[in-house]
């Protein structure tokens, strides 16, 4: 990919794992029924599209969790802990990766988040590396919670390009969601599916020729 300047990484599932049928498991024992329509990868109730823009506070998505469940007296720690069960961590050595990939292109983050998994993700952060935000691998990155838009719409793209000053006939979009790619691609984004355990990034990086 010679023409590649600068690329844009999702989180989930490219940089840090993470595991939806946990999460599912979680909210069906918290009582929710219909999960897999309720939650999932591809697809999920407007309760988590409304969070993730920050529409709704914490206190108010756990409200829509418990009425979702049907039981009021659901803890907030209850609700936290199965919603949090979706995040793993980070696998391997991607931090370096992402220090090795930044020497070559200009690298920005773009995240579909909320406050209770960022908040989660800063906590495991400082526990574990020491570290209290993503700044030193990226140029900037971006949270959807923070921007009052999500992936796919195509507006957060043009926000992020807009910003940088970014040509997006030079710019690569990573996803695992290829939903999420289609919103990039609508505003002239080159994208790659990551259809591969975020432990294999460097070497998906290097078989597309970007490393």
């Amino acid at each position: 990919m010679e023409k590649i300047k600068n690329i844009i990484f999702d989180y989930g599932n490219v940089i840090f794992a993470i595991d939806f049928l946990r999460t599912q498991h979680a909210l069906a024992q918290l009582g929710i029924p219909n999960v897999n329509d309720f939650f999932a990868h591809k697809g999920h109730n407007q309760l988590f599209d409304d969070f993730e823009t920050g529409s709704l506070s914490p206190a108010q998505f756990r409200d829509g969790i418990r009425k979702a469940a049907a039981k009021l007296a659901l803890t907030d720690q209850q609700i936290d802990d199965a919603w949090n069960s979706l995040l793993i961590g980070v696998s391997g050595n991607n931090h370096d990766v992402l220090l090795e990939v930044k020497q070559k292109y200009r690298t920005f983050l773009l995240s579909n988040n909320n406050k209770i998994h960022y908040d989660w993700i800063i906590a495991y952060l400082q526990k574990d590396f020491g570290l209290n935000n993503y700044d030193g691998f990226f140029e900037r990155a971006y949270f959807s919670q923070d921007t009052n838009m999500r992936k796919p719409n195509p507006a957060i793209f043009k926000m992020v390009l807009k910003e940088n000053n970014l040509n997006p006939a030079e710019t690569l979009f990573i996803d695992d969601s290829p939903q999420h790619l289609e919103g990039a691609k609508k505003v002239g984004l080159n994208t790659l599916l990551m259809n591969v355990h975020p432990e294999k990034l460097r070497d998906f990086l290097t078989q597309h020729h970007l490393l």
